[in-house]
């Protein structure tokens, strides 16, 4: 399976984010990581990218990164789901965020992968 899944957020009619998340089945996931970081915890575009992650494997399992609180770890054990700290990064991100009343383009790339994300 291959996906290429960029995304754009528009706000009033104006396209004002556009990203891509990379991870195969991961993606669609990090499409909505990464838009709740933004909106929901009002995170910056570079620590929304950065924020640790999780992902349910189709098998019930949830992959955790590093980063994640132990707590919260735990809280999911105790709601039943299993749980496996990673070592490897899940998924990657680059992001371009557009703010039209600054005429600015600002950036942000996931340290998880190589990558880079350019405007003009």
């Amino acid at each position: 399976l291959h996906t290429i899944i960029p995304g754009m957020a528009t706000r009033n009619g104006r396209a004002v984010l556009a990203f891509g998340v990379m991870g195969g089945q991961y993606q669609a996931m990090g499409h909505a990581h990464l838009i709740s970081n933004l909106v929901d915890f009002e995170m910056s575009l570079q620590e929304a990218v950065d924020c640790p992650r999780v992902f349910a494997n189709a098998d019930g399992t949830v992959d955790v990164e590093r980063g994640i609180p132990a707590e919260t770890v735990a809280g999911l054990a105790a709601r039943g789901h299993r749980t496996t700290i990673v070592d490897k990064p899940i998924g990657g991100a680059q992001a371009i965020a557009i703010e039209w009343e600054a005429g600015v383009l600002a950036g942000a790339s996931d340290p998880r992968k190589d990558g880079s994300a350019l405007g003009y």
